[in-house]
């Protein structure tokens, strides 16, 4: 009861003139950036948190909230009219929103993806008022021999299931990650490394420049590589659902609300595993099997609910652990440092109204985008015949005024320059961002608790190995890994298929 007083609470005090008005625009820009193609949702907040470091900090995590929100479903409006996901999180939606867009059913599409948007929210809204002061509870036994291995376990497993086809490059990002937070003084006797007598390295790489380098500049180099796109033009029908087309896949809805949410807890998994996680497991219980990807509502309805439901789910581990669920996730953390709110298990102690105040944020986001999603579609469309090449030039110009407005420093203009620099030629080669940035924001986690791991045990590795939770993160890092090697994947399929024949011979004689 005391939580749901904090809700409350955080809604009344958002109604105020000032958040209203940023709820209303954070979200509409966040729409925007999600429609057009190759604009993400880290790219959008890790912009705004470059030009809201100024605001008070409830007002800034609202913008950023509100950003994050409007980013993950504005993407589907191109994967619907267009077949290009506005994100990558919206990969699911175009595989039957656009058929039902060719179909003459583009408003219904939209229509029903909006829906199932503000409901995956929902559903996520209230798993994070529920699990997140559990978990932070939980987290309170974590010392720092479960804080390394969880470090080590969050870039694993985004390097694992955001390249699927070959893991060996998302673990590549993610190391080359942790590599990068070493540059720096270290944490404990601030002893520079890698530094090579340069003050500035000696300060290490800020992690917005390197956020906004990575997701910003190797956009803009990205879309200079390309052929000039012509211009988009683009309709659509009646956008407000029947309640009964919604409320007949009430089943797949809540389904893939748990699912978006537990996909989002995973650290650096974030909002595209929970779209085809949901997408998948709707595919494998429906009735209707055969629509899917021809144009299936409870397809689109799935996809939706589960990467918006992500949101809130990927929020959870940042506020209670301080540990990010996917990218755009990663750069809220940050902002959160820069304002000076310190998420961790300690969070529910030191400031408990807090998380709430940020599922109150999630809740009027939601209502936004439910707000433009039926009543303004046909005017937003306008802002996919923006040709990205127009575009690009203002992005840059952010990516360098954001940069450097954070600490005036030249060097981190350079730093957004560099990196964006690697991360296009990391994205030629078909290397994931999202476990390099999980690894930037984990290094400090990881080198702090392993050498103060190494203090408290006097130098041994034991405590490493066989307390309870970190026996149990270490051994799902080495499953994870096994499974990732082509080797024992052949293995295990020739057991299993070997296996199903001799259950096959018995059943049959």
């Amino acid at each position: 009861m005391e939580g749901l007083g904090y809700f409350f609470n955080g809604i009344l005090g958002f109604l105020d003139f000032t958040s209203l008005w940023d709820i209303l625009w954070a979200t509409l820009l966040g729409i925007v950036v999600g429609m057009l193609p190759g604009l993400t949702a880290t790219l959008g907040v890790a912009l705004l948190t470059t030009l809201t470091f100024g605001l008070p900090s409830d007002e800034a995590i609202l913008i950023l909230v509100c950003m994050y929100v409007g980013a993950i479903y504005g993407g589907s409006r191109s994967a619907i009219l267009l077949n290009i996901p506005g994100t990558p999180a919206n990969a699911a939606t175009a595989l039957d929103g656009n058929p039902l867009a060719r179909q003459g059913e583009g408003g219904k599409a939209m229509g029903i993806a909006t829906a199932g948007s503000v409901m995956g929210s929902f559903i996520g809204m209230i798993m994070l008022a529920t699990i997140a002061p559990l978990l932070a509870e939980a987290a309170l036994r974590f010392q720092s021999f479960e804080f390394f291995w969880l470090a080590v376990f969050g870039v694993v497993i985004s390097g694992r299931l955001t390249a699927l086809t070959d893991p060996l490059k998302g673990w590549i990002a993610g190391f080359l990650g942790l590599l990068v937070a070493m540059v720096g003084q270290e944490a404990i006797y601030s002893y520079p490394r890698f530094a090579y007598g340069d003050t500035n390295l000696a300060g290490g790489f800020g992690l917005l420049p390197v956020l906004v380098g990575l997701f910003g500049f190797a956009e803009v180099l990205s879309v200079m590589q390309q052929p000039l796109a012509a211009v988009i033009k683009t309709s659509a029908d009646s956008v407000i659902p029947k309640v009964r087309e919604v409320l007949q896949y009430w089943k797949t809805i809540i389904r893939s609300g748990v699912v978006g949410t537990l996909m989002g807890l995973i650290p650096g998994v974030g909002e595209d595993m929970g779209a085809w996680a949901s997408y998948a497991l709707a595919r494998g219980a429906s009735k209707e099997k055969e629509k899917y990807g021809k144009g299936s509502v409870e397809g689109l309805m799935a996809a939706e609910a589960g990467n918006n439901a992500a949101v809130p789910g990927a929020i959870i581990p940042v506020l209670t652990l301080a540990v990010p669920g996917s990218a755009p996730a990663a750069v809220l953390l940050a902002a959160m440092f820069i304002h000076g709110i310190r998420p961790g298990p300690l969070i529910m102690i030191t400031n408990p109204s807090f998380v709430y105040e940020v599922t109150a944020m999630v809740f009027l986001a939601s209502a936004a985008i439910l707000l433009y999603g039926l009543l303004l579609t046909k005017p937003l469309l306008l802002v996919l015949r923006v040709p990205p090449s127009r575009l690009m030039p203002i992005i840059l110009v952010l990516c360098t005024v954001g940069s450097f407005a954070i600490a005036s420093r030249l060097f981190d203009v350079w730093v957004m320059l560099g990196f964006g620099v690697l991360g296009f030629i990391l994205r030629m080669y078909g290397f994931p961002m999202a476990p390099l940035i999980l690894g930037v924001v984990l290094g400090p986690i990881l080198d702090s608790n392993l050498r103060r791991g190494l203090v408290l045990s006097e130098g041994s590795l034991v405590p490493f190995l066989t307390r309870p939770i970190s026996l149990a993160l270490w051994l799902g890092i080495v499953l994870t890994v096994l499974l990732g090697i082509p080797p024992v994947q052949r293995l295990l399929g020739r057991i299993f298929r070997r296996r199903s024949r001799d259950g096959t011979t018995g059943a049959s004689s």
